[in-house]
């Protein structure tokens, strides 16, 4: 994947978030990480009081959305409409989810932007990450958002590393990505539209649109597009 490939605009529908105009600002989504909660606050404060309830300290829900006695959320936070929150979600703030969504039982959510229709419905953890468009996370699967010797996270991509000077930086997930059970995506992880990942695969690096990830070294393009 080239840097012009990494770009949101490449990677995502953005009318698919409410996130949208403050998506503009941005070439990148790494450089949108230290932002997020800065965009779910303005966006918190403009949402309709006959749609959205208030609860807590700045966090929105959609009043199609129910939050089960179990489940934890700190803002700022915004669920969007008909999103299910499953027993024991637990949700650190800085976090945007959209409408139509699912987040499951025990997926812990932290500095993340979740388009409509994302799917996180069993034993996740998403950090410091965006999630496009009706994109899926199988069983288990993760993002791992820092590097285990603590240092800043490079994106490698087909023509050179990026320096995103951030300590934490989960996955980039584009527009319908299917990422299978028990996968790890590494700190940097991009994965283009409509890819599919392995289950208890461990990715690093990019992963081009169109393609089938089967195991480190052995991706291919996808034959009907």
């Amino acid at each position: 994947m080239k840097k012009e490939e990494m770009t949101i605009k490449e990677l995502y529908d953005t009318t698919k978030t409410m996130a949208e105009p403050y998506l503009a600002s941005y070439t990148y989504p790494w450089e949108v990480f230290p932002h997020i909660g800065e965009i779910v606050r303005k966006l918190g404060m403009g949402l309709p009081k006959e749609e959205y309830d208030c609860i807590g300290e700045d966090i929105w829900i959609h009043k199609s959305v129910t939050v089960p006695p179990t489940a934890t959320i700190k803002g700022p936070a915004i669920f969007g409409r008909n999103t299910e929150i499953r027993p024991g979600a637990f949700v650190r703030g800085n976090v945007l989810v959209g409408e139509g969504c699912v987040v499951g039982n025990s997926t812990e959510l932290k500095n993340v932007i979740l388009f409509d229709s994302v799917q996180v419905p069993h034993y996740n953890y998403v950090g410091d990450s965006i999630l496009g468009y009706k994109s899926h996370m199988g069983a288990s699967s993760l993002t791992s958002n820092v590097k285990s010797d603590k240092t800043l996270v490079k994106v490698h991509g087909q023509d050179g590393d990026i320096e995103t000077g951030l300590k934490k930086f989960g996955a980039a997930i584009g527009d319908f990505v299917e990422i299978g059970c028990g996968s790890v995506l590494n700190p940097g992880t991009i994965v283009g539209p409509h890819t599919n990942i392995y289950p208890l695969s461990s990715v690093r690096g990019c992963v081009d649109k169109y393609s089938i990830y089967k195991r480190d070294g052995v991706v291919v393009e996808k034959e009907e597009r």
